[in-house]
């Protein structure tokens, strides 16, 4: 799922405070354990290869998609 709104603190944020379309992909929370999620328990052997390639197929085609539209993406009022 994507979405433009706040689901808490995510590094789309920084991005929506400047005017620029700030999104995130939201995880299926099946499995998703926060406690090693951006902490010092981060370990690449918790990584999941075949979850890593899926992600990098849907950023991938996100990306060429939005690159392909005919007009920009719609920004946010500043606040």
């Amino acid at each position: 799922t994507l979405t433009i709104s706040n689901t808490g603190g995510t590094d789309h944020l920084s991005f929506d405070r400047i005017g620029l379309p700030g999104f995130q992909f939201i995880q299926d929370e099946i499995e998703y354990d926060t406690r090693t999620h951006h902490s010092n328990q981060d370990n690449y052997d918790r990584i999941q290869a075949e979850d890593m390639k899926q992600a990098a197929t849907i950023m991938a085609a996100f990306v060429y998609q939005t690159a392909m539209m005919d007009e920009k993406m719609p920004r946010k009022t500043l606040r």
